[in-house]
């Protein structure tokens, strides 16, 4: 297995709009970089936390080139580029990656029994690029099979699923990059040696991510408690307490 990615907190960033709904990408890359700052290791663009499906391919592209110009070369930018069709997706992950992403972050195809073409195509789009698969089935069903990882064209995962008991079985399974995308399963994953974590609320609550991915069982706790309060009004409640801490705008397209 090759060195993951980065290791440590990445956070699915948020992507901010001005009050008419218009792309701000100033202020997205500002975000972004503070983030940085605080002790964030990876920005993934355009993922379903940065309200993707609201963007243009062109809003995308120039979002990605914004934010990566703002960042130090040591910080990996992925960039979301899953979609409804592996079409789609292969044009997507080349917008992205010559936009300057370092990767793509690909969100498993909806109602597929078989994803495996899916990421055939997206990987060759990719190049040289890697491509981590993403499984989060309460948004695209039925994800991806703990069984299929291995026979997948996909060098990471991201799992959103929030299950501690998939989290062990993928490790015994799948060789390449683990990062977890609950923040219940923050600190378990820094305990058994995961590449990282990619989290929403590391967009408000970066120190406190970065502490309980490191051990620290009163940030898991807390970070747990911030997380749920925030969850039932996606993607407002986390917009409306990122702009009370940081002066961003809180308007959302989605929602």
């Amino acid at each position: 297995m090759t060195a993951p990615i980065f290791t440590g907190v990445g956070v699915a960033l948020v992507t901010i709009f001005d009050s008419s709904g218009e792309l701000d990408t100033g202020a997205t890359s500002e975000l972004a970089n503070r983030l940085v700052e605080a002790g964030i290791r990876c920005v993934v663009v355009a993922g379903s936390n940065g309200e993707a499906a609201s963007l243009e391919v062109s809003e995308r592209a120039g979002l990605v080139k914004a934010v990566r110009a703002a960042l130090p070369p040591d910080i990996v930018v992925l960039a979301g580029s899953g979609a409804p069709s592996a079409r789609q997706a292969a044009h997507l992950t080349r917008v992205v990656l010559d936009a300057g992403a370092d990767a793509v972050l690909v969100l498993s195809p909806p109602q597929s029994s078989d994803p495996r073409p899916y990421y055939e195509t997206v990987a060759k789009a990719a190049g040289g690029a890697s491509v981590l698969g993403y499984h989060f089935p309460s948004v695209s069903s039925p994800g991806l099979a703990v069984g299929a990882l291995a026979d997948l064209p996909i060098a990471g995962l991201k799992d959103s699923s929030g299950e501690a008991r998939r989290m062990y079985e993928t490790l015994e399974v799948f060789s390449g990059w683990f990062y977890t995308g609950s923040a219940n399963l923050v600190l378990l994953a820094g305990a058994l040696g995961c590449g990282g974590a990619i989290l929403g609320i590391a967009n408000l609550e970066p120190e406190m991510s970065v502490r309980a991915f490191a051990g620290d069982a009163g940030a898991q706790r807390q970070l747990v408690a911030r997380a749920s309060a925030l969850s039932a009004h996606w993607p407002h409640g986390l917009k409306e307490a990122v702009a009370a801490r940081y002066g961003t705008s809180a308007t959302a397209r989605m929602g």
